[in-house]
């Protein structure tokens, strides 16, 4: 056999793999949070949004969650203003807010463009389109750190309307308290918060990190499996630190509640979604319940 038909044939194998994965999840809600470095490097950007047009293509149902960190520092920055952090909290005044919102409302658009670029329906709204996400102000260990919001209640009510019209949700992390002030909320926290309301098969934060690691420091302790359980030890151990632990309660905190797989994806691979999603090895770690790892054992 040659060369090209070993090629063509090792492409056929690929999509044969990819089969029942695609069977199984056809019409299930995925909900992809959507930041980190993949958000700053063009390239990245094309592949993460090839992967979940695909998603949509073969049938699924993906909704976007993003973030914009690095673009709204840049941009506090270019006021004159010095962004502020409070355990990993940003402190969020007034203009601070406006800033955060006009931010990520030109990213919400330009992956709304995107798509459509790709030939897929799309549609950018923030929490504040019709009631999507309801927030109380956070606190940061008792220190009012401005308009920072944690999520209350989540009307999913839009998102069904829309997946059922065959468009793809692409979500801004902005929020209404209920003297309808702005907030600004967390984008993992909106991502979580959203596939529990939407009962996702499917909840995939992509990160900086290739996944999770009983010690960071070895790279002979990457976990590619976790339950609940695992999880809980892992976070008492007192060995997950900086911002993997919030990350980490998100996990659990999905699975416990509905989800039935939550991913952790280094999002500066390329198509790690589908890499994740669509093989049976995978690239990163995967959260489930206690009751479906003693089921594939």
């Amino acid at each position: 056999m040659d060369k090209d038909m070993e090629s063509v044939m090792k492409k056929a194998e690929v999509l044969i793999e990819a089969l029942p994965y695609i069977q199984k999840f056809n019409r299930k809600i995925i909900v992809v949070k959507y930041g980190g470095s993949a958000m700053s490097n063009e390239e990245l950007q094309k592949n993460v949004i090839q992967d979940v047009t695909l998603l949509k293509l073969v049938g699924f149902k993906p909704i976007i969650v993003h973030g914009g960190g690095k673009a709204i520092s840049k941009w506090v920055g270019k006021v004159g203003k010095e962004a502020k952090f409070v355990n990993g909290l940003r402190v969020t005044d007034d203009e601070t807010m406006e800033i955060a919102e006009m931010v990520l409302g030109r990213i919400n658009k330009q992956l709304v463009t995107m798509v459509e670029e790709l030939g897929v329906k799309a549609v950018g709204i923030s929490g504040k389109d019709s009631g999507l996400l309801r927030v109380r102000k956070k606190y940061s260990d008792g220190q009012d750190i401005g308009f920072v919001g944690e999520v209350d209640q989540v009307d999913p009510t839009v998102l069904f309307d829309l997946l059922e019209h065959d468009y793809l949700p692409i979500i801004a992390p902005v929020g209404l308290d209920d003297e309808f002030n702005t907030y600004n909320i967390n984008a993992d926290d909106a991502a979580c918060a959203i596939a529990k309301a939407v009962h996702a098969e499917k909840l995939a934060f992509l990160t900086d990190i290739e996944g999770v690691y009983r010690d960071i420091h070895d790279p002979d302790t990457f976990i590619s499996r976790m339950t609940c359980s695992e999880a809980d030890q892992l976070i008492a151990s007192g060995n997950i630190g900086g911002g993997m632990l919030p990350k980490l309660n998100n996990c659990v905190s999905a699975v416990r509640e509905g989800v039935n797989r939550v991913h952790i994806l280094d999002g500066r691979i390329p198509h790690c979604l589908l890499l994740e999603i669509f093989t049976n090895k995978g690239v990163g770690t995967v959260f489930m319940n206690d009751e479906d790892e003693l089921a594939n054992s």
